[in-house]
Order: C-alpha cells, then structure tokens, then sequence
C-alpha cells in the first residue's frame, strides 16, 4: 500500500527539489526514497523508473520555468522585455540548478507532454523577441541566440568558471547590452 500523501506528484516535487541540492545527474532512486521516507522499492509504485523521475522533473519544471519567464515579461517590450526575461532566467537556473538541467533537453520524438511544455516555454522567448520585429526563421535564430548565451553565462557562473577579478553582474551587464544591440541590428 502507498504511503499516505505519496502520490506520483509528490515524488516528483520532492524528486526536483533534490535535484536542485544534489544536481539531475545526482539524482538516485534511493536517496530520493530517503528523503521522502519510504524504501526505494516503494517509490516504484508511483514512479516506474529513474527516467520517468527525470521526465516528471523536466516537464514540471519547463512549466514552472516558463510560468516564471512569462510572469517576468508581463506588460514589457523591446530591450526591457528581453532584460527582464534574462535576469529571471538567470536568477531561476541559479536558484534551481537540479531543474534548470532538465530543462535543456528537447522532448523525445513522440513525448507530447513534453513538447507542450517546451513549446510553451519557447513561445514566451518569442513573443518577447517580436518587439524586435524577428518573426519566423529570424526569430528562431534569434532565440537560439539569447538562450545560448544566457545558457552559457548561467553554466558558467554556476559553476564558479568567472575566476577573473571583476564583477560577474557587471559582465552580464555587458552580455545583455551586446545581445541587445544585436537583435536591433539590421538585417540584409
């Protein structure tokens, strides 16, 4: 019998969140069931393996990541659009490292829960980059673009890369203008 209050959403929640304290790549079985309370065998009953786990924490996150971004850029436009996108999304990968990871891979081939999260999420980087005039293939470009270089900044910053003695928010200060500058470019 499952344990009262367990229920696959539970495990999930739990299983993000210690995700974010011991990394995705971290994440077991057994210290998930530690910290929920029951024996690993137990968490089979709501949960049917690792990857599934893993599945769960990358839809609810792409969700909650995108909730987030969409909340951010609510009522802005143009480069305070965009600002307001990428401090939130910095500030979301940092805070929630576990789950920023399991944001970044694309849904399998047939996984529509998944896609719908991830297009969601993408959706709202597009709208914030039409206030920039980019649609279609531009704005695809476009998006690859501002979601690699946050990517790499968040990456790197999270993992101590920036050793060098200047200030990490005054290098993102420099990113963000440098990406600005770039979507306002004109194009051939």
């Amino acid at each position: 019998m499952p344990r009262a209050g367990l229920d696959p959403a539970a495990v999930v929640t739990a299983g993000a969140a210690l995700a974010d304290e011991v990394g995705l790549t971290g994440l077991t079985m057994g210290l998930l069931a530690e910290r929920v309370g029951v024996r690993t065998p137990s968490l089979y009953k709501h949960v049917e393996s690792l990857e599934a786990l893993r599945h769960g924490i990358a839809v609810r996150a792409k969700r909650e990541f995108g909730n987030t971004l969409a909340r951010a850029a609510v009522g802005q436009s143009g480069p305070e659009a965009v600002r307001a996108f990428a401090d939130t999304y910095r500030r979301w990968a940092l805070e929630h490292p576990g789950q920023y990871a399991a944001t970044i891979r694309a849904p399998a081939d047939g996984d529509e829960e998944d896609r719908r999260a991830s297009d969601e999420s993408l959706q709202i980087l597009l709208d914030v980059l039409a206030g920039f005039g980019l649609h279609d293939a531009e704005a695809i470009d476009a998006a690859r673009t501002v979601r690699s270089a946050l990517h790499g900044f968040v990456t790197l910053e999270s993992a101590g890369g920036f050793g060098l003695p200047r200030d990490i928010t005054r290098s993102y200060a420099y990113l963000m203008d440098t990406l600005i500058t770039g979507l306002r470019a004109e194009r051939p």
